[in-house]
């Protein structure tokens, strides 16, 4: 395998915080590598410091000369001009290629990642059309690795399995944060977690998210029964130096000094294995009532948009709701709905008396970067109530993996995960009946989000919830309430059931689509135009062909082996591909002259 990157003994720290001490890491070619950590471990900065935009406090960082490296940050500002704009901007800086060819590519891009020319000027895109038109504008200069920071969130379902399709695709290697488990199962073929947890500070796995978990289990049962080990032998040298100091004097100093080193080994494994997590507990309240909502006949449009009609449920202690749907079909409007912060068009919403609901708005209020930490936990003195009882803010601070030592520093230094930490802590603090939760994992770490998972199947009461994280949505929810269809919004047993269904209708729609393409149309194409017409499909599965070939020597042990190879055959399939997005995107021309 070619290497691509390579760093050594990285290290980073911010103030007194250490992020990582010592790490190395090599990329090489065809590597889909998924980066793990908890949240204000340094995944972020890491991507930067391998992307050349941030220098480590030591180490190196190696790149094979030549290499070309994009990177996609969390989240991408863009001024106010159109998608296609954007990227011939970027391109100004290729001056090999003609003004033709750059155009040919933009398109090219932009068709890949499902713009269709229609969509807002750039900077009035939604978070998941910003994502993508930031992957466009890094694909469109050709990188040999691809560097993501949390390129899922902001995407709804629809968009996730967009991504993962795209990656399969169209990125040999690649390198991403996530914390969306079934996203790095389907995604990934290689798995790095940086955790203090590790001797070298990081743990790697060849193969998907499910090898990586049982290898990592494997590894901390391993590391535990090492602790015991050593225990045992630490013991007996503490009793031996525990002796008369005159008894001493007949040992040798080299026993002494080994001694001394099975004690430090001793306090190292101790250390690691007693890392901490999140404790989050959700505060009930003892209602008895089996009916806690009652849905009949909502519909509701916004503007002149209908979001859904004839909704039809009942919340009961125990129910979890998973919401599902593309951007814009109504999942956040539903909520406030049983939040009762706005109204049905239509049906009736009944409530029990003195209902308890929380609600957890993924559009929740920042907090001022400014504010400490101690006022962000508990913003109105020293203690906060927990259940009824006094917790005093240094005991609640560690229950969220805070040290009471960062009390008053600003929360501004804290990451996206960290501050969404304290969105939870405020989250806890209320007694419900109903928990109304909107994207609660945006930001939050895996071992975060499996803590939260566990509270939520403790909850007793009723759960309803929006989130893109298939994982959570199948360990958490017993039914799917489906949008985005008015005409069929159905409800589903789980997530499985669900996909099921979508595969379903879209085999029924292919032959549609079909019957419509070979619909004799009034041809209104010039001679020249019509012999283009006739032969532009001969030429995409010509070419097409040719890529299946050309994917095939990449699995060839010669060509991987031969980096001169391995390029010619890459930059082959790359102008294959682009010469079948242009004949396609010439095809769709013609055929608008046909209508």
């Amino acid at each position: 395998m070619t290497l691509l990157l390579n760093c050594q003994n990285l290290s980073k720290s911010f103030g007194t915080k250490v992020l990582f001490h010592e790490l190395s890491l090599s990329i090489f070619a065809k590597d889909k590598i998924g980066l793990i950590g908890a949240n204000g471990s340094g995944k972020s900065t890491l991507l930067k410091i391998l992307a050349s935009i941030e220098l480590p406090d030591h180490g190196t960082v190696s790149l094979k000369r030549g290499l070309k490296i994009g990177y996609v940050p969390q989240v991408s500002e863009f001024e106010l001009l159109e998608p296609e704009a954007i990227l011939l901007e970027t391109l100004k800086q290729d001056t090999e290629k003609t003004e033709f060819e750059k155009e040919l590519l933009v398109k090219t891009w932009l068709s890949k990642l499902g713009f269709n020319g229609s969509e807002p000027k750039a900077s009035l895109l939604s978070g998941g059309w910003k994502k993508r038109l930031a992957i466009a504008n890094v694909m469109v200069l050709s990188p040999d690795v691809l560097f993501l920071d949390e390129p899922t969130n902001h995407l709804d379902l629809e968009g996730l399995l967009w991504l993962e399709k795209f990656l399969a695709k169209n990125v040999l290697t690649y390198l991403l944060v996530s914390h969306d488990r079934y996203f790095l199962q389907n995604a990934t073929n290689k798995i790095v977690e940086i955790d203090p947890v590790y001797p070298e500070g990081l743990f790697l796995v060849d193969g998907p998210y499910a090898e990586f978990l049982a290898k990592k289990n494997e590894f901390l049962e391993g590391q535990l029964t090492q602790e015991r080990s050593i225990a045992s032998k630490a013991r007996r040298e503490e009793e031996w130096l525990s002796k008369t100091a005159k008894a001493r004097t007949k040992k040798s100093i080299s026993r002494i000094d080994e001694a001394n080193q099975i004690l430090d080994e001793l306090e190292d494994i101790r250390k690691r294995n007693s890392q901490k997590r999140v404790q989050i507990d959700f505060a009930a309240s003892d209602r008895e009532t089996r009916k806690l909502i009652v849905c009949t006949n909502i519909s509701k449009q916004i503007k002149e948009r209908l979001l859904f009609q004839h909704l039809d449920f009942t919340l009961s202690p125990k129910t979890r709701i998973g919401l599902i749907g593309p951007n814009g079909s109504g999942k956040t409007t539903l909520l406030r709905l049983l939040a009762g912060e706005i109204l049905p068009d239509q049906g009736t919403i009944k409530q029990a008396d003195d209902l308890k609901i929380v609600y957890f708005d993924q559009h929740r209020a920042k907090l001022s970067p400014d504010i400490t930490l101690r006022q962000a936990l508990s913003p109105t003195g020293d203690f906060v109530t927990f259940r009824g009882k006094p917790v005093h803010v240094n005991g609640w601070c560690k229950r969220f993996l805070f040290s009471p030592d960062i009390l008053d520093m600003p929360i501004g230094i804290l990451s996206g995960g960290e501050r969404a930490r304290i969105a939870i802590a405020h989250l806890l603090l209320k007694p419900a009946d109903i928990l109304l939760l909107d994207e609660p994992t945006n930001d939050l770490d895996i071992a975060t989000l499996e803590t939260l998972e566990e509270s939520l199947m403790d909850f007793p009461g009723a759960i309803v919830l929006i989130t893109h994280d298939r994982c959570m949505i199948d360990r958490i929810c017993n039914s799917i309430l489906a949008l985005g269809d008015i005409n069929n919004t159905a409800i589903y047993a789980d997530y499985a059931q669900w996909q099921e269904c979508q595969k379903k209708i879209e085999k029924e729609e292919k032959p549609k689509e079909i019957k419509q393409e070979s619909t004799p149309k009034k041809i209104k194409l010039t001679y020249l135009e019509k012999q283009e017409y006739d032969q532009i499909e001969g030429k995409i599965l010509k070419l097409e062909t040719e890529v299946k070939k050309l994917n095939l020597l990449l699995e060839d042990a010669s060509v991987i082996e031969n980096s001169d190879k391995l390029q010619e055959v890459c930059a082959a399939i790359h102008i294959a591909d682009n010469e079948i997005e242009r004949l396609y995107i010439r095809w769709e021309e013609l055929e608008k002259k046909l209508k």
